[in-house]
């Protein structure tokens, strides 16, 4: 199956294994063509909102995208886990994660 995102004459298709991949340049060069800017303008916007998501996880926020989905960060207590190679318990620290809970349009887009 091929699949094409066609954006303003440009034509971005990945294929690694078969999957196709967009990658933050990929992303990038569709913005630049799209809106017209330069590659430099689209990579501050890219920048601005991936650095803004970033730091609103950081401070323990969450991201709402109405019809995409939402991003969250999920805390896990420390637990005690096994060293696949070696067979060792080892204890595993707290850790934060950020989680992403996908929004009903989204699903439907993609199931649809």
């Amino acid at each position: 199956m091929n699949i094409v995102i066609s954006l303003n004459k440009i034509k971005i298709i990945k294929y690694i294994r078969e999957t196709i991949i967009m990658t933050k340049s990929d992303l990038i060069a569709s913005l630049a063509a799209k809106e017209n800017l330069t590659d430099k303008q689209a990579t501050d916007v890219i920048k601005l909102i991936f650095d803004g998501f970033a730091g609103t996880l950081k401070n323990n926020g969450r991201i709402e995208i109405r019809g995409y989905g939402s991003f969250s960060v999920r805390e896990y207590e420390s637990y005690t886990g096994r060293n696949p190679r070696t067979g060792k318990n080892i204890e595993v620290k707290p850790k934060r994660l950020p989680f992403f809970k996908v929004g009903r349009d989204l699903k439907e887009m993609v199931d649809g």
